[in-house]
C-alpha cells in the first residue's frame, strides 16, 4: 500500500464527505479514521478496486455514527433529515462527482472570509494539502502548539458560520484569491523541499500544487498574479530531476546538470510569465517567477545574471518584507558585491523572531563565511544548521559542507 495514494485521496475524500453531509470539522475526523482503517486493513486484504469510494463509504459511516452518538433520537433524525437529503435532492452521493471540482471547492471553503488569513492558510494546508501539523508549523515559521490551536479554531469558526460546501462564486474568488495563492505557494514549497524526512522532495505535493494552480488559472486567465504563481511553480519544478543525486542527496543549484532541467516546462513558465508581465501589474509572484526565469535561462551557473537577480530581489523586498526574501537577497548581494555584503544583510535577521531556529539562516551564513575565508566560523554555522533541520538530505549536505570547510 502506498502512503502517496492515501495522501492523494485524503482531500478528495474529505471534500466528498463534506459536500454530502456538511459538518466540516466532523468530516475531517471521520476522514482521518477512514485513512487509519485503510492503513490497517489494506496491507492484509489488498487495496480495493475503488480506493476512493471505499474511503468515502467508511468515512461516511463513521460520521453518521458520530452524529448519532451526539444527539438524541428525535434531534438526530431531524438533523440528519435536513443534512442528508434522500434521492440526491440537494447533493449528489458522496462518492460521485469530479474529485478535482470537489478539491477546489474545499480549497475555497477553507479560505472562508470569516477566517483570518493565517487560519485560512493553515486549515487549507491541513485539509487540502494533507500536511501534518509539524510540517505546516515549519512552513509558516510558527510554533507547533500555536499552529494546532489555529487549525482547531479555524474548524470551529467554519462550523459556527454555517458555511455550505458549494462551488465558489465570482465574489468568493475576489475575496479569497490571495489566500488561495499563498496556500498553493506553501504547498508547493513543502513539496519542492520537504521540511522533514528522508526525501528532499515530495513530488506528490508539488504536483498537486501545480494542478490546483492550473485550475485557478483556467478560471482567472487574465489575472497577472495567478499566471505569475503558476509560472513560478513550473519554472522551479523544471529543475526537479537535477536537484538530487543517485542516492537522493541534495545537489545545489550551482552544481546541477542543467541538461536534466525540463526545457518544455521552462518554456511554458516563461511564456506564462511574459503574458503576465504584459498586464503591467507586477506582484510578488511575478517577480519571483522572473528570478526563476533568470536562473533557468543561464546555460551555466557562471552565466547567471546576478545583478539582474539582485535588482529583482530589491523590488520583491518592497512588495513582501519577508525574512526569507532578505535571506535570498543576501545571497544575490554576495554574488554581485562579495560575501561580506551578503553577511551584512543577514545581520538584520538575527533579531527577527520568525527566523529563530531556522536552519536556512545558519546555512546561508555558513556558505558566505566559507566564501569569505572564515573557515572556522563556517564550520560552526554549517554544524548548527545541520542540527536545526529535520530534513535528512539537507542535514547530510550541510555536514558535508562542514567537512569541506574544515579542510
Amino acid at each position: 500500500m502506498s502512503d502517496d495514494l492515501l495522501r492523494e485521496l485524503a482531500p478528495q475524500v474529505l471534500a466528498a464527505v463534506t459536500r454530502r453531509y456538511g459538518h466540516f470539522d466532523e468530516a475531517e475526523d471521520a476522514t482521518q479514521e477512514a485513512l487509519l482503517a485503510a492503513t490497517t486493513q489494506w496491507p492484509a486484504e489488498g487495496v480495493p478496486d475503488n480506493p476512493r469510494g471505499w474511503l468515502i463509504r467508511v468515512a461516511s459511516r463513521r460520521l453518521i455514527d458520530h452524529l448519532r452518538s451526539e444527539q438524541s433520537r428525535l434531534r438526530r433524525e431531524a438533523t440528519l433529515a435536513a443534512q442528508v437529503p434522500p434521492a440526491d435532492w440537494l447533493a449528489p452521493a458522496a462518492d460521485t462527482g469530479e474529485a478535482s471540482d470537489d478539491t477546489l471547492t474545499l480549497f475555497f471553503l477553507c479560505c472562508h472570509p470569516a477566517l483570518t488569513t493565517a487560519s485560512q492558510i493553515a486549515l487549507t494546508l491541513r485539509a487540502v494539502g494533507g500536511l501534518t501539523t509539524v510540517e505546516i508549523a515549519h512552513a509558516l515559521l510558527v510554533p507547533e502548539a500555536t499552529l494546532a490551536q489555529r487549525i482547531s479554531r479555524a474548524k470551529q469558526r467554519i462550523r459556527d458560520t454555517g458555511a455550505r460546501f458549494e462551488p465558489p462564486t465570482r465574489h468568493d474568488y475576489d475575496g479569497r484569491l490571495r489566500a488561495v495563492l499563498h496556500v498553493l505557494y506553501l504547498i508547493f514549497n513543502e513539496g519542492h523541499t520537504a521540511t522533514s524526512g528522508v526525501a528532499l522532495q515530495r513530488t506528490d505535493l508539488a504536483t498537486e500544487a501545480i494542478r490546483l494552480a492550473r485550475t485557478v488559472h483556467r478560471t482567472r486567465p487574465d489575472d497577472a498574479e495567478v499566471a505569475g504563481l503558476l509560472a513560478l511553480l513550473l519554472l522551479t519544478d523544471a529543475r526537479r530531476a537535477a536537484r538530487t543525486g543517485p542516492a537522493g542527496e541534495l545537489v545545489p543549484l550551482a552544481e546541477q546538470d542543467r541538461g536534466r532541467w525540463d526545457r518544455r516546462t521552462i518554456h511554458e513558465g516563461v511564456t506564462l510569465l511574459a503574458a503576465a508581465l504584459a498586464h503591467r501589474r507586477p506582484g510578488p509572484y511575478q517577480i519571483q517567477a522572473a528570478i526563476a526565469a533568470a536562473h533557468s535561462q543561464a546555460a551555466r551557473a557562471e552565466d547567471t545574471d546576478w545583478p539582474h537577480i539582485l535588482n529583482l530581489y530589491d523590488m520583491l523586498q518592497r512588495f513582501d518584507d519577508n525574512p526569507v526574501v532578505t535571506l535570498n537577497r543576501a545571497v544575490a548581494a554576495a554574488m554581485v558585491h562579495g560575501p561580506r555584503a551578503g553577511l551584512t544583510l543577514l545581520e538584520a535577521l538575527d533579531s527577527d523572531p520568525r527566523m529563530t531556529g531556522n536552519h536556512r539562516l545558519a546555512a546561508v551564513r555558513a556558505h558566505l563565511l566559507h566564501q569569505a575565508g572564515d573557515h572556522e566560523a563556517a564550520v560552526a554555522h554549517y554544524q548548527a544548521a545541520a542540527r536545526q533541520t529535520a530534513s535528512i538530505p539537507e542535514r547530510e549536505y550541510l555536514l558535508r559542507q562542514a567537512r569541506l570547510a574544515a579542510r
